[in-house]
């Protein structure tokens, strides 16, 4: 990361923040015991070295009966970060992940309808040079996700061992 050492003060305002955003730096300033001007400070800190960012999660129950998909993709070795890249770019998936284990890439997605997820995972993804396979996981139900809780970090560039030669 970028050297960044978090007290106590940040990890207890981070914490709150994760609860509820949209609470006020008076409110917060109170709960923690410092100055608003404090809050303030650190609130800005913390966004400007990329440890926390402010945003809006979807809540997926409003968007109709949208498909969350798990997709499992084996690679040839040498083109990995090649192929996350390009999947990385399919409009439906939302995140990309190079993983050690049974799969090199593990993609999710919010997809319209099952036809979509047949076009993208049978048609799209096994048409990127490299994918050997690519196993489907369709979400039936969903335990608990919590969507008022978004751990935020800062995007990591892939780098390409490519690169490093040169």
């Amino acid at each position: 990361m970028n050297g960044t050492q978090l007290d106590e003060l940040d990890l207890r305002l981070i914490e709150l923040l994760s609860r509820d955003a949209r609470v006020s730096n008076r409110r917060i300033a109170a709960d923690l015991g410092v100055t608003e001007g404090t809050i303030r400070g650190r609130i800005k800190r913390l966004q400007q070295e990329n440890l926390i960012r402010f945003t809006a999660i979807t809540n997926t129950a409003y968007l109709g009966s949208p498909q969350l998909v798990f997709l499992g993709i084996q690679v040839e070795q040498s083109r990995v970060q090649e192929v996350a890249r390009q999947i990385a770019d399919f409009p439906p998936i939302n995140c990309v992940i190079i993983t050690l284990g049974r799969f090199h890439i593990l993609a999710i997605g919010l997809f319209r309808d099952l036809d979509e997820v047949l076009d993208v995972a049978n048609n799209k993804m096994r048409q990127v040079e490299g994918v050997r396979h690519v196993e489907t996981s369709v979400a039936v139900k969903t335990m608990k996700y919590n969507d008022r809780m978004a751990r935020i970090t800062r995007s990591i560039e892939i780098e390409d061992d490519e690169d490093d030669d040169e």
